[in-house]
């Protein structure tokens, strides 16, 4: 089974978005450099985080994301992002009205369910969890193999925490990546069972 990932940008005091869902200068880096990090050109980073970003995308099979996150961006117009080959969304209710049920979206109810479908989906590829809520909920679970961040020299004062509403200690492993990039600082940690 593939490996489960918690990942987001976050601002330096722990934040995926404001108080109004915006993420604010998060993704500048995303466009800050001159190395295109997608086929659409719209996103260039720096040669650093190229090398360490693209090669991870590369990996990942599937995205687990709760349902306000998949109504935010409109269910991407039913189009996985970034070349992922399916999206679990974390729900408690039905699809949307009209929503095409041959798009690679599948509806979960529950992080342990939307985890196991995602498993399965995703084979020995990556299995990615968007952090927010559901990435806490999904670490709170015990579900988490490795933390991403690409943390970004900003601070929020408040908002949409990284790792949710978690309320109880997870260690972690030291880092094994630290990795500068323009604007961005990008961390990896396992972790610790």
């Amino acid at each position: 089974m593939g490996k489960v990932v918690m990942y987001s940008s976050v601002s330096v005091d722990g934040f995926v978005a404001d108080d109004d869902d915006q993420p604010g200068p998060l993704f500048d880096w995303l466009s800050g450099g001159d190395v295109p990090l997608d086929g659409s050109g719209a996103l260039k980073v720096s040669q650093t985080s190229y090398d360490y970003t693209r090669p991870y995308w590369d990996r990942i099979g599937v995205t687990i994301v709760g349902r306000h996150v998949f109504d935010l961006t409109d269910g991407w117009d039913g189009e996985p992002p970034g070349g992922i080959d399916h999206v679990v969304v974390v729900t408690h209710r039905p699809r949307p009205e009209g929503w095409d049920p041959g798009a690679p979206f599948h509806f979960v109810d529950g992080v342990e369910a939307a985890v196991a479908k995602a498993q399965e989906l995703a084979g020995d590829r990556l299995v990615e969890v968007a952090a927010g809520d559901v990435g806490g909920q999904v670490l709170a679970a015990g579900l988490v193999d490795e933390v991403r961040m690409d943390v970004v020299p900003v601070v929020f004062g408040s908002g949409k925490r990284y790792f949710g509403s978690v309320d109880a200690r997870h260690l972690l492993e030291d880092p094994d990546a630290v990795i500068q990039g323009n604007r961005v600082l990008h961390l990896r940690y396992q972790v610790r069972r």
